[in-house]
């Protein structure tokens, strides 16, 4: 294949890769997967699942402009995590516990160990979230990315019964609104990080004031994975609305698991106490930093097509 070889896509690179993704692979599997890595198709049964009347939930997302910080620091040990973590977080809002998991990375050259790190975090990631990865694709495509940059995308299917589809329609006047804590910045919400780090040029090698990281260690933590206490919860307690907060923060997402007027005339509304949550350092340096007016960080007020609204407190 030396004609291959010569247009930019090495075919021994990507058997290589193949072999070294295998046993990552191979960590997250579940009883109900049937095939293993390699085959044109994942296979995967629902017969072992245990589920009565399943309802399939599936979603699909990217890493997004965090990548870049990848590419600038040459880390891509956790990016992976933050894929499945884009994922599994927005079917588990429904309720659904995560099966499978498939990735789809291209690449400018395809390096082995980066693959193999990169999809290291993936199975991490699978790890955490109890889903299987089922499969995959790596694309070598010279000319589209640098050498050494690569875009992640991936894809969730997971499984809820059908009488515990949580999609909001149950939430009632009074219902308390509760707030998991994060870990650092959810992927997704790169671009105006960014754009300050660009702007100011900030050192990324700093301590962070009061920690004993970098900025750079507490930009690229990886997403945090709700799946296990949530789904341990339910199993306790009834949960009647979720919402994943990445891109548009809570004002553009808590909405989205709000229901519709009803015919009584109850206008759904979140209130959000903004002071019940102590603030990351690596928020409040951005925020220093940035001096961004405080209707950038805490919006007064978000209305959804006139139906559903947030208010900071």
């Amino acid at each position: 294949m030396k004609a291959y070889k010569k247009a930019g896509v090495d075919l021994a690179a990507a058997d290589e890769a193949v072999q070294k993704l295998k046993p990552l692979a191979k960590r997250t599997l579940r009883p109900e997967v049937m095939s293993g890595l390699g085959g044109f198709g994942g296979l995967f049964s629902l017969e072992k699942s245990g589920y009565k009347n399943p309802v399939l939930v599936s979603g699909t997302d990217g890493v997004g402009t965090k990548l870049k910080l990848a590419f600038e620091l040459d880390r891509h040990d956790s990016i992976g995590i933050d894929l499945v973590a884009m994922c599994v977080n927005d079917i588990l809002v429904q309720g659904a516990e995560p099966l499978f998991f498939l990735d789809y990375l291209a690449c400018g050259k395809l390096l082995p160990e980066q693959v193999e790190s990169i999809v290291g975090g993936i199975s991490e990631g699978c790890i955490q979230s109890g889903a299987a990865l089922l499969g995959g694709e790596t694309a070598e495509m010279p000319g589209m990315y640098e050498d050494e940059e690569y875009d992640l995308a991936g894809f969730a299917v997971g499984v809820v019964e059908k009488e515990k589809l949580i999609d909001g329609s149950r939430i009632e006047a009074g219902d308390v609104l509760l707030g998991l804590p994060s870990n650092g910045i959810h992927s997704n919400g790169f671009s105006l990080v960014n754009r300050i780090i660009e702007q100011e040029s900030l050192n990324l090698n700093q301590k962070l004031s009061g920690t004993n990281e970098t900025l750079a260690e507490a930009l690229l933590t990886p997403t945090r994975i709700y799946v296990k206490p949530i789904l341990k919860l339910l199993k306790k307690i009834e949960i009647r609305g979720m919402s994943h907060i990445t891109g548009g923060g809570l004002p553009g997402n808590v909405p989205r698991m709000l229901p519709v007027n009803t015919s009584d005339g109850f206008v759904p509304s979140a209130e959000i106490m903004k002071n019940s949550w102590p603030e990351l350092p690596v928020f409040s340096l951005l925020r220093k930093i940035s001096r961004l007016p405080d209707e950038e960080l805490y919006p007064g007020q978000i209305v959804s097509g006139n139906k559903t609204e947030v208010c900071w407190r």
